[in-house]
């Protein structure tokens, strides 16, 4: 009827007479009185079923205490004795009704009542749009409409709004805005639009999982970036490990912490794992961290690092690197490290190990790399973790030192070398931070990271696959006392800087 209405204007009248003569459809009709007698019908079944429905409609929200006074909620919510008629909020209606009766002006009230409206029926088309992609089990509607026809619905709603009165309809989506978020603040269960936006959010997250899982995967030599999981008893006890994890991620790579509680399964210790996890997350939140955090439970450090190094990449690349932390002094945990070496190996893992010092990092401001002939292979993976850190506004007043030890006859050529690498690279490291240090047999390396690096704020050292092999693999971490904080860098895939 609508649409042969708008046939029948469009074809008989001209938009002269459209926009000049409000009764311009008794002119055309078959039957001119027709016409008067049918919008009166209308005027008054409109306004009827409008009287009937919101005064019920304040009464609800009155007994839902959505008002922020008790006493108008009280005072709406209440009936008549017999049956219970909404008598208060039927008055409410009326003096709200005389109020635009008032105003005059029939156009202007039809505008304001016509965004409302229109605000309603676009949010409804919104929902269902919404609801279809959030794929909520327990939304089930008796009516069932294509997803396209809704949001063509929300976005003729709003487009037709905005052609109506612009003011009106920014004022009439803000107040809806408004009231959504202070019922929402009112009310206990506190959902509503966020449990649909989560749903979609879930839906859209699976979708792309899958996607990225069948794409053609960018090969790690050409397009590397870190997807770093960490693995971690100490998470409430040093947060050195989760602070440059946070780091790793927030813009270049992504980051998966894993709390491991040790034991066997149970009700009290997954109760125990779900609390420490929920802290952990508040503790990231606060610190606007990127990181994915999750808790494992196992009975052994082994089957829980086996369990890690298995974890699918969150952002539909694969994982490739590990971090351990361990705190200076302290073997244990550097033990299990080492002993599990040979499965970050079957992985094809990256292993980074942060040693932790009660310096921590410090004023956040020098990264020094050392480089040494043995492990050259780590040298780029080192430039490009500390150039990815570098990049947290933790560390816009950093700045990276190059340090390598090479024999004295080398040193002309491995210093160009470095220079060239770093300019090539684009990486904000100056000619002048490269230091090349002459080392001969008998002289201790450590001696010199010591005191070269005293006031490093983060040293990171590499360390090859042969020295996890030797009985004492575990001295190649310790007689570092005067620095701060390390990552021992040792990587398994080739990396260029270009």
């Amino acid at each position: 009827i609508y649409i042969f209405i708008a046939y029948k204007l469009v074809s008989s009248a001209s938009p002269a007479d459209l926009v000049n003569d409000q009764l311009i459809m008794s002119q055309i009709a078959i039957w001119g009185p027709i016409i008067p007698i049918g919008l009166a019908a209308a005027t008054i079944s409109s306004a009827l079923g409008s009287f009937m429905v919101a005064p019920r409609t304040l009464q609800a929200i009155g007994g839902d205490n959505v008002f922020p006074s008790r006493l108008v909620n009280f005072w709406l919510a209440r009936g008549s004795k017999n049956n219970y008629e909404p008598r208060n909020a039927t008055i409410l209606t009326s003096v709200i009704a005389l109020i635009f009766v008032l105003m005059g002006d029939v156009n202007a009230v039809a505008e304001i009542i016509s965004m409302f409206f229109m605000v309603t029926y676009g949010s409804l088309c919104l929902i269902s749009f919404m609801q279809h992609f959030a794929a909520d089990p327990s939304y089930r509607p008796s009516f069932k409409s294509k997803w396209y026809l809704s949001l063509f619905g929300a976005i003729m709603c709003i487009y037709l709004m905005f052609k109506i009165n612009t003011v009106y309809a920014i004022a009439a989506i803000l107040v809806m805005v408004l009231l959504y978020f202070y019922i929402t603040f009112r009310s206990n269960t506190q959902k509503g639009m966020a449990k649909i936006f989560q749903g979609v959010m879930y839906q859209f997250s699976r979708t792309m999982q899958v996607f990225l899982q069948k794409s053609e995967k960018e090969t790690a030599e050409d397009y590397w970036r870190p997807a770093v999981i960490c693995l971690s008893k100490e998470s409430f006890d040093r947060y050195s490990a989760l602070e440059i994890m946070k780091w790793i991620s927030y813009r270049y790579g992504f980051g998966t912490y894993i709390h491991f509680v040790q034991g066997y399964l149970s009700n009290e210790l997954k109760a125990d794992a779900e609390n420490k996890l929920r802290k952990l997350i508040k503790i990231a939140s606060s610190s606007k961290s990127n990181v994915f955090l999750e808790t494992i439970i196992s009975p052994s450090n082994t089957g829980a690092i086996a369990q890690a190094i298995q974890q699918p990449g969150i952002s539909g690349q694969p994982n490739n690197t590990m971090l351990f932390e361990f705190k200076k002094g302290e073997q244990e945990w550097l033990n299990e490290i080492i002993e599990n070496y040979s499965l970050l190996k079957v992985a094809a893992y990256d292993l980074c190990i942060l040693a932790s010092s009660d310096r921590g990092f410090g004023y956040k401001k020098n990264i020094h790399i050392w480089i040494r002939k043995e492990d050259y292979e780590n040298a780029n993976l080192m430039i490009l973790l500390s150039y990815i850190i570098l990049g947290h506004p933790d560390w816009k007043k950093g700045e990276i030192k190059i340090f390598a030890t090479f024999p004295e006859k080398d040193l002309k050529q491995e210093l160009q070398y470095l220079t060239e690498l770093t300019s090539s690279g684009r990486l904000p490291i100056s000619a002048n931070n490269i230091s090349v240090l002459p080392i001969e047999t008998g002289i201790n390396r450590k001696t010199l990271i010591n005191e070269y690096s005293i006031d490093a704020d983060l040293t990171l050292i590499g360390f090859h696959s042969s020295t996890m092999k030797t009985e004492k693999a575990i001295e190649h971490f310790e007689g570092y006392d005067k620095i701060g904080n390390i990552l021992f860098v040792n990587t398994l895939t080739s990396k260029f800087i270009k």
